[in-house]
């Protein structure tokens, strides 16, 4: 009989084949999406029309956020246009808050999962911020696991800055949160602001990154100054451009998709000036993407 060292060796070297046997083929993006605060503009003004507009560009997927007011126009409007919404993005305190609402919100959705976009600023400043960050996830996960919704945390740039004591909070949180209930979305932007390499964190965590966001900049902040303790995101969002339109190199980090265990792909700017512009730009140069 097999033991459990056997066991586990032969089930690493057969996902170690299979991911070969991946990166021999040529990929593409089979459905990608949009995260919804893009049009943001647009869906306030005209929620349907700006949909129609999105689904007729060749999105498929959409991730919203908790603004919608009524889920079930909004779901019977995405039934009828041939698109889904995987993911919704709530506020860290809804989960302890509002719970039952925020299920009957997801469920009327479909949503598989639940997005966490930041730990509250007095938390994190904390000593054990992070660490108690991570808990709260994991006492989430478990009970939003029992609906068959999974949570993640969606990065920015500030996870992959060291701390004064050399821990990196992005670090805490994949050691300290429980696969089972807890994964992540990275923002591939917001990663690279951070001078991280997406391709490092795959490679030590791989198939936790189920979400990415794709953000792209025409130019990228030197370490010294991220680093330096008075970095603020903001003054980097005039930075943002078109997919492919920027120094990111989304054919070596996508050819990693496998790895990372990426299903759904959110093209993401926090403020365009042309939304749909930058939408369809974007849509055109993912959609031609080969990895």
């Amino acid at each position: 009989m097999m033991n459990r060292r056997n066991f586990l060796g032969a089930m690493t070297i057969a996902a170690l084949a299979q991911r070969l046997a991946w990166a021999k083929q040529v990929h593409k993006i089979e459905r990608i999406g949009i995260e919804a605060y893009t049009i943001r503009g647009l869906l306030a003004r005209d929620f349907e029309g700006t949909l129609e507009t999105v689904a007729a560009i060749g999105y498929k997927e959409i991730e919203f956020g908790p603004t919608i007011t009524d889920p079930k126009k909004a779901r019977a409007i995405l039934d009828r246009l041939g698109m889904t919404s995987p993911s919704g993005a709530f506020a860290f305190e809804d989960m302890s808050r509002k719970w039952p609402e925020v299920l009957d919100h997801c469920q009327i959705m479909g949503h598989r999962y639940i997005v966490i976009a930041s730990i509250n600023e007095d938390l994190r400043n904390q000593p054990d911020g992070w660490q108690r960050g991570a808990e709260a996830f994991n006492r989430t996960g478990a009970i939003t696991s029992k609906s068959g919704i999974l949570v993640m945390y969606h990065c920015h740039w500030r996870e992959f800055v060291p701390m004064a004591d050399g821990k990196v909070p992005y670090e805490i949180l994949l050691k300290e949160t429980d696969p089972r209930y807890v994964q992540m979305e990275m923002d591939l932007g917001w990663t690279n602001i951070g001078c991280a390499d997406p391709l490092d964190w795959f490679a030590r965590y791989p198939g936790r990154f189920p979400l990415v966001h794709v953000k792209d900049f025409k130019k990228l902040p030197d370490r010294k100054v991220v680093y330096g303790g008075k970095f603020d995101g903001d003054q980097v969002i005039p930075d943002m451009t078109e997919i492919g339109n920027g120094v990111i190199d989304w054919k070596r980090i996508f050819a990693h998709s496998e790895q990372a265990g990426i299903k759904h792909y959110y093209v993401e700017h926090d403020l365009a000036k042309d939304p749909m512009e930058y939408a369809r730009a974007s849509f055109r140069y993912l959609n031609d993407l080969r990895f």
